[in-house]
């Protein structure tokens, strides 16, 4: 019972998204315990209560970006479009263009591209962003950057990351930077 309706689930998540569950679906035969906690990183990398919007997405895509050249990119650009960011600033986060990004989201993109490379402007990162957002807001773009992570490295961990392209934000193809950190 619990397997089928998972299992109707993911189905569902992939074709609203046009995204290849495979990996999912291989994960909820074999171990089926394992398929329910990683349902859990989900909630933890969407998790937004205080972040502004902008930085959140620019925080999730620096991550993904960082270890995925394809369709986990292209997951997380649809999922931020469906929550209504601004086409430009994914745009702006993918191209590494700066100068285009508003000032939110080139905050969420600083500190998670800092984070990630562990560069020397993440204690002065981490700070703006609690200045401009708080506390919360730290931890929110922390998951954020990290969490998503997993998701492409578990895909090509289990062999179904495989592909690499551009990257459709609505109508425009993009070639995103390999590493957004």
């Amino acid at each position: 019972m619990f397997k089928h309706v998972i299992k109707r689930m993911i189905l569902k998540f992939g074709k609203h998204y046009d995204y290849d569950v495979g990996y999912m679906l291989h994960m909820l035969e074999t171990t089926p315990e394992v398929m329910n906690a990683f349902n859990g990183l989900s909630k933890l990398a969407g998790y937004r209560k205080t972040a502004p919007a902008n930085a959140h997405m620019a925080a999730g895509l620096c991550g993904v970006l960082h270890e995925d050249c394809g369709p986990c990119v292209q997951l997380t650009v649809d999922m931020a479009r469906e929550a209504g960011v601004a086409s430009d600033q994914i745009e702006a986060v993918l191209t590494g263009d700066h100068a285009s990004m508003a000032s939110d989201t080139a905050l969420g993109y600083r500190f998670a591209s800092a984070l990630i490379t562990r560069s020397s402007d993440e204690d002065a990162a981490r700070e703006d962003v609690r200045s401009a957002f708080g506390d919360a807001a730290v931890i929110e773009l922390t998951l954020a950057a990290q969490v998503s992570r997993v998701f492409p490295m578990v895909k090509t961990g289990l062999g179904y990351g495989k592909s690499c392209g551009r990257i459709s934000v609505g109508d425009r193809d993009i070639n995103p930077m390999r590493e957004a950190a």
